[in-house]
């Protein structure tokens, strides 16, 4: 046991008569760990990215809420009536006349 722990610091399986076997395994264990880190990698990016696209939306959500509430004061016929009598424009008294058309061939 002793023996076979300091082969193994000293790095002999890596030149036995069966290094082949023992190198085609390190380069499959280290292009799944290149291959783990580059996914967690991206994993975190796109995690990042959602965090960053979640509070963009609240931001926009609050100003749509706010826009229509202004919105709907402008639209109330009140604050018309307002704007229209700082500009001197007033509301008639009279009904519209109805104008008819006769169209004959």
């Amino acid at each position: 046991m002793k023996n076979r722990l300091i082969n193994i610091i000293k790095g002999n399986f890596l030149i036995d008569e069966n290094a082949s076997g023992n190198w085609s395994f390190i380069l499959i264990f280290l292009l799944l760990s290149i291959i783990m880190i580059s996914s967690s990698h991206a994993v975190d990016r796109k995690v990042h990215n959602i965090s960053k696209l979640n509070e963009e939306i609240k931001s926009l959500r609050s100003e749509f809420v706010d826009v229509r509430s202004n919105l709907m004061q402008y639209q109330m016929e009140s604050s018309i009536l307002i704007k229209l009598n700082e500009k001197g424009i007033v509301s008639s008294t009279h009904p519209p006349n109805k104008i008819i058309v006769n169209v004959k061939n």
